[in-house]
């Protein structure tokens, strides 16, 4: 419980800062657009670049990844035909709402929790690459492809992960994890200094956003809305722990920590790309919002269920 309470602890007081800038204006009318644009265009790339470079890839054929990559296949499918076919969203908004329904914030909440709760920050590591590696890319490719232009050529629609420099950063981390290299660190340390930018800028950029906006659920897409949170909070930790104990029959901490990492709330960088691309902006902040109060108690519940 303690590691759970820290965690949010942190996280809320950054973006309480992030209220008070925005509300006394010190970062003038552009601070949450600057900080947005540093954050996806040079700080996460750096982050995600250099915590892959150093990570374990034989976590991606673990069992807990086949667990936590069902989960989240699960709850963002269900967003998707809801908002797809119900709904009638375009590709953009359906993406986002996906993301927020499914998208885990394992970086600067995950690992404190892993830290307090699982004893052992590497557990977060099969889901930040899955989500790095696989998700990232796919979904940015998605809102490239869905921004209003010209047509998009053949050779352009293959190429596109190569030109965001999220999936850029994660890729060419994953390319140095599998050669077995280490960087100097000379080169190393400067994009870690850059890197360590990355969760600050976002929480703060997501504490201007909630200046002078209403309360979740009062627009018109309340419904979607309140969708996305139950699915993120309930259904994807639900279905980790059907699948983690029934399938693969994971026990005791094994499962703890799908089920826990999957109860984590969306990740507030989902609050940047939908700022970047201008898709979803007050959904995907709501949804974020909404999803971290409800995953308090989830937490909690989850935390002492399965033993800690």
């Amino acid at each position: 419980m303690q590691g759970v309470l820290t965690g949010f602890t942190v996280i809320a007081t950054v973006i309480a800062v992030g209220y008070v800038i925005g509300r006394r204006g010190y970062l003038g009318q552009d601070g949450r657009t600057v900080l947005t644009r540093l954050a996806f265009n040079v700080a996460t790339p750096a982050l995600l670049f250099t915590m892959l470079a150093g990570a374990d890839l034989s976590v991606v054929l673990s069992t807990r990844l086949l667990v936590t990559a069902t989960a989240t296949a699960a709850a963002a499918g269900v967003f998707v035909v809801v908002a797809g076919l119900f709904l009638r969203w375009d590709a953009g908004r359906v993406t986002i709402g996906a993301l927020c329904s499914s998208y885990v914030n394992a970086g600067n909440l995950g690992i404190p929790i892993a830290v307090y709760v699982l004893g052992d920050a590497s557990l977060v590591a099969p889901v930040l690459l899955l989500q790095q590696i696989v998700v990232t890319p796919l979904a940015l490719t998605v809102l490239d492809l869905g921004r209003p232009g010209e047509p998009v050529s053949v050779l352009r629609r293959l190429t596109t992960p190569l030109r965001n420099p999220m999936a850029i950063g994660s890729l060419a981390g994953v390319a140095v994890a599998a050669s077995g290299r280490t960087l100097p660190g000379p080169l190393l340390e400067p994009l870690v200094l850059i890197g360590n930018m990355s969760v600050p800028a976002v929480l703060l950029a997501f504490g201007i956003s909630l200046y002078g906006g209403e309360r979740p659920g009062r627009g018109e897409d309340r419904g979607a809305l309140y969708l996305s949170a139950l699915l993120k909070t309930v259904a994807q930790p639900v279905v980790a722990w059907v699948v983690g104990a029934g399938l693969f029959g994971l026990r005791g901490e094994a499962l703890l920590a799908v089920v826990v990492i999957a109860a984590l709330p969306a990740a507030q960088n989902l609050f940047t790309y939908a700022s970047h691309y201008g898709v979803a902006e007050r959904f995907a902040r709501e949804s974020i919002l909404l999803s971290t109060l409800l995953s308090v108690p989830v937490l909690i519940t989850v935390a002492a269920l399965l033993g800690r």
